[in-house]
């Protein structure tokens, strides 16, 4: 019969404080070029990396015109506005390209959350004195 030692126990919400403690505080600094897979060519190729944003929101979506329609006229607001915002960072979202000129295959990737973000930016070397 062989002893295995006992592991502790050790609730989830636990270790996930441990590690997120420290994920925001630091600058992410993120190539603008990745060697990742690409389902379209089926191996790993060069990707283009740029940080996704929110396109501009439709005046004819059913939501956008229901509300207008909803705010117009006399009566003053009509829906709650929302004021308890909780968070004060914004998780990153990727947009990898790929290279290949006749696949072109785009995907989105998310990071973790991060209050200072730079894509392609200058690498951190040990010992180094910063120049202005």
């Amino acid at each position: 019969m062989v002893l295995v030692p006992k592991q502790r126990y050790r609730p989830m919400e636990q270790n996930r404080v441990l590690r997120n403690n420290t994920t925001h505080l630091h600058m992410v600094n993120v190539p603008k070029t990745r060697q990742t897979f690409c389902k379209k060519c089926g191996k790993h190729q060069p990707h283009k990396v740029t940080q996704y944003k929110k396109g501009k929101d439709s005046l004819y979506a059913q939501g956008k015109w229901r509300y207008d329609r909803k705010q117009s006229g006399y009566g003053g607001q009509t829906k709650p506005i929302f004021r308890k915002k909780a968070k004060t960072t914004k998780k990153i979202v990727l947009r990898l390209e790929c290279v290949e000129p006749n696949c072109r295959s785009k995907r989105m990737l998310a990071i973790k959350r991060c209050k200072h973000f730079e894509l392609g930016g200058d690498k951190k070397r040990k010992g180094q004195v910063i120049q202005f």
